[in-house]
């Protein structure tokens, strides 16, 4: 199964406005990691149009990286000592000037057809929610099993979605001194732009996700919700 690394970065309470990344830093870090098959590069926005469904409060991701890799071995292998997950976090915590906290994770994917589907075209630029669920089900499997069969159906249906995600955590080996997330489940659902995001998120399909949510198995803790700018790497391979 494919897998997933997050590099997520949340901003410093002494510090609420930290500065940018790199980007071409990242891209071209990203262009020598063996076994990479794609990588998108997320932005916090700030959106007028916020998810009128959600209420929380969570801990705001002002950057995040997407590593992707076909399985576990090549994903693990850049996370040991010297390995290309290094030179990214020591190069933007540099250059965050400790205003940034940062975390990773390693999760497996999973993919769901929508009918606005990229197909043939290579995407630059986009727009992304992403969600976390950082505490935990009563039951994980009763939780994965309703999820499944219920809300990619739905979410599929969200006018405008390009692209739609779920990813589950998994036990991985690393040698990055920096914390390692344990959410339950992320999800990204993929937008053209900001605009088609609002529209998404205000529309009677978000109305029965939320339907479905409140009979969802029992679960306690956070589920963030946040929109992103999102960049996606182009690999260059020679």
């Amino acid at each position: 199964m494919e897998v997933c690394l997050f590099f997520i970065g949340y901003s410093n309470g002494m510090h609420p406005e930290p500065r940018d990344i790199d980007i071409s830093l990242i891209q071209a870090v990203s262009q020598n990691v063996e076994g990479l098959r794609h990588f998108v590069i997320h932005r916090s926005i700030e959106s007028a149009n916020g998810d009128p469904q959600s209420n929380e409060h969570a801990l705001k991701p002002r950057w995040a990286l997407q590593w992707y890799f076909d399985d576990l071995g090549p994903a693990e292998a850049v996370l040991q000592h010297g390995g290309a997950a290094h030179t990214i976090v020591e190069q933007t915590i540099d250059a965050a000037q400790d205003r940034l906290a940062f975390a990773q994770q390693l999760m497996a994917v999973r993919k769901f057809a929508t009918p606005n589907a990229f197909g043939t075209s290579n995407p630059s630029e986009k727009c992304t929610y992403l969600v976390g669920y950082e505490g935990e089900a009563q039951d994980f499997n009763a939780w994965l099993t309703h999820y499944l069969k219920h809300h990619p159906p739905l979410m599929a249906q969200l006018p405008g979605i390009r692209e739609l995600e779920i990813y589950t955590r998994v036990d991985y080996r690393t040698g990055l001194d920096i914390p390692q997330a344990t959410a339950m489940q992320r999800n990204k659902v993929v937008f053209d732009d900001s605009a088609g995001l609002a529209a998404a998120l205000a529309s009677p399909i978000r109305a029965q996700m939320k339907q479905d949510f409140d009979v969802f198995p029992p679960y306690s803790g956070p589920a963030s919700h946040f929109p992103m700018h999102s960049i996606y790497g182009n690999l260059q391979r020679t």
